[in-house]
């Protein structure tokens, strides 16, 4: 049983097994849109401060699945992505590959073709040109209309979609893509004013939520307590099934800037809200 697991930027080192079938009770569960928001902690818009570990080598001693022969993940690289398979995401994929899932990084915009023989695919931290280097509003769309009705249509199809965006000007890129599919992206950074940084989602208060995946498949696997550090908060319409639901007092800073904070910077109440 795990009492803590940190999301964080880089992710080495954490195992976190959202995409694994025989993890979930019904597969079916699968082939519906899943957007999960990994929070992330980036002292500053630099690739110089968060670095892939090369040497992580991740031991899996229960794989899903035989080597390769799992579903196919494309891991997106085609909008600027903070996090990719050859950079930030590395330990990512390799822990992917290790549970026998086949991973792929894709340089392509999102079209029918590209998504052919697609299972799963991630996009994580895409930005818009405009935002690669100027983490400042505004902060356009990273995808076109047509991609994201391109991916729509291969999700309606029976491909599930892991949409990742940390905190601004990440949820403003990709707020086009989540209003697609009935989610609100909060283009701010989620605060706990109890901790003042850190959030604790616990699963004795009912803010981690009982879900195959935070309940794993016997009690090894089983998650009790996470804890994240800033990201995003997000709304959703219709029936969903979120894993993290702020229940301490939590506020959403939005700075014009990204981590340039002062009395005057907009402020929002996102209790009751997800992560």
């Amino acid at each position: 049983m795990s009492d803590v697991v940190a999301l964080h930027g880089v992710c080495t080192g954490v195992t976190i097994f959202p995409l694994t079938p025989s993890r979930v009770a019904n597969k079916n569960s699968m082939r519906a849109l899943t957007i999960l928001l990994a929070a992330t902690f980036a002292a500053a818009p630099t690739s110089a401060q968060q670095r892939a570990d090369t040497t992580y080598q991740p031991e899996v001693t229960h794989p899903a699945y035989s080597a390769g022969s799992g579903p196919t993940v494309l891991i997106d690289a085609a909008h600027h992505n903070f996090h990719t398979l050859d950079g930030r995401f590395l330990a990512f994929g390799r822990v992917l590959q290790r549970d026998g899932y086949v991973v792929r990084s894709s340089e392509s915009a999102y079209s029918r073709s590209v998504l052919e023989g697609v299972d799963i695919l991630v996009v994580s931290n895409a930005l818009n040109e405009r935002n690669v280097s100027d983490w400042s509003l505004p902060t356009p769309s990273a995808l076109t209309g047509e991609e994201i009705a391109a991916v729509r249509e291969w999700v309606t199809a029976g491909g599930s979609l892991w949409l990742i965006a940390d905190h601004m000007p990440m949820p403003g890129a990709a707020s086009d893509m989540a209003a697609a599919f009935g989610f609100s992206f909060n283009n701010g950074f989620a605060i706990d004013t109890l901790s003042r940084e850190r959030t604790i989602f616990r699963r004795s208060d009912g803010s981690l939520r009982d879900h195959p995946i935070t309940n794993g498949r016997d009690a090894d696997e089983r998650i009790d307590s996470v804890r994240t550090f800033t990201g995003q908060a997000f709304q959703a319409q219709g029936k969903v099934e979120p894993l993290f639901v702020f229940r301490h007092p939590t506020v959403s800073l939005m700075p014009d800037v990204a981590w340039e904070f002062g009395a005057d910077t907009r402020m929002v109440s996102v209790h009751g809200w997800y992560q």
